[in-house]
């Protein structure tokens, strides 16, 4: 039942910290008219990006990475949409591509098709309606296709986990060095900056083991307000940017520090707390809902392997 109250917790705080996006979706057309009716028609549902060209798309994406959908004209100047959308199939598999073609051109579309490199193409002048059904149809496959990905990197990133943790566990090495194992596992899976994993007893942190990707880790978590929440409340606690928290943004070490979200994870056994994990990012936190769901529940082995250990 606390599993279930503390996963509820993090999911909750997650929502509140990280509004919800649209998926994203890219549209190509050297025709200005019909870009801006593709972006008018998509633009409620979707985080549009449009482009006159398939170089100017080939940037966009570039920078911007991953879009869900891409609806490109075929007969462009200078690039065919069905040679942009094959440049794009390398680096970004996933993606949808759509085709809308005004004219018969079936030896290129059979073949973008075949090769996987168009998902369905849509002549000119197009039907709104109909247009609107495909790419909902696109979106919803790309985006459960996504949600399977994930699960999958998911899982094996918990064996890992649960891996690093129970080579500790067999060393049976309570000190710095073990716990330091620990934290670095988690560090490095979650790409945090700094990893800490220390002992708790009563309301007193104890032994340490950190992580830090560049440099040497400062433990302050001693004189930490958010840590201090996670323990007494006995509760995950996440601030996904600190330079907005009008509370966290004035205290010394994170100034100091640098970092700008903290993530941290009362490690509980039989409701009390015998260790806490903390994650510090550089940068504001990007972690969706399902990697901090991850990150709680190895903590929790962790928990297991700090009893069996008699490190609580």
């Amino acid at each position: 039942m606390d599993d279930i109250i503390q996963l509820d917790s993090i999911k909750h705080q997650l929502r509140n910290t990280m509004r919800s996006k649209k998926p994203k979706m890219l549209v190509v057309d050297d025709e200005p008219d019909n870009l801006d009716l593709l972006y008018r028609t998509f633009r409620r549902d979707f985080q549009v990006s449009k482009a006159e060209s398939g170089f100017e798309a080939l940037e966009i994406l570039e920078k911007e990475g991953e879009v869900a959908v891409i609806i490109s004209d075929q007969r462009m100047p200078e690039m065919k949409g069905t040679e942009f959308l094959s440049k794009t199939l390398p680096q970004f598999p996933n993606t949808f591509r759509i085709i809308l073609t005004g004219f018969t051109d079936i030896e290129d579309l059979v073949e973008a098709i075949n090769s996987g490199q168009v998902y369905k193409y849509i002549t000119k002048p197009w039907d709104p309606q109909e247009l609107k059904e495909v790419v909902g149809r696109a979106a919803d496959t790309y985006e459960l296709l996504k949600q399977r990905t994930e699960e999958l990197a998911r899982s094996q990133a918990q064996m890992e986990l649960l891996k690093a943790v129970l080579r500790v566990a067999q060393d049976d090495d309570c000190g710095e060095t073990g716990l330091a194992a620990i934290a670095q596992a988690f560090g490095e899976e979650f790409a945090a900056d700094t990893c800490i994993l220390q002992l708790v007893s009563g309301d007193t942190l104890g032994t340490a083991g950190s992580y830090r990707r560049t440099g040497t880790a400062q433990n302050w978590l001693n004189d930490d307000p958010l840590v201090q929440e996670a323990i007494s409340q006995k509760t995950v606690r996440v601030v996904a940017n600190i330079p907005n928290d009008a509370n966290l943004s004035a205290v010394a070490h994170y100034q100091s520090s640098g970092i700008q979200a903290h993530l941290a994870i009362p490690i509980l056994w039989r409701d009390r707390a015998i260790g806490l994990l903390s994650l510090q990012w550089m940068q504001p936190c990007q972690l969706q809902e399902s990697k901090l769901e991850l990150v709680y529940l190895a903590a929790q082995q962790v928990g297991l392997a700090l009893v069996s250990m008699n490190c609580g």
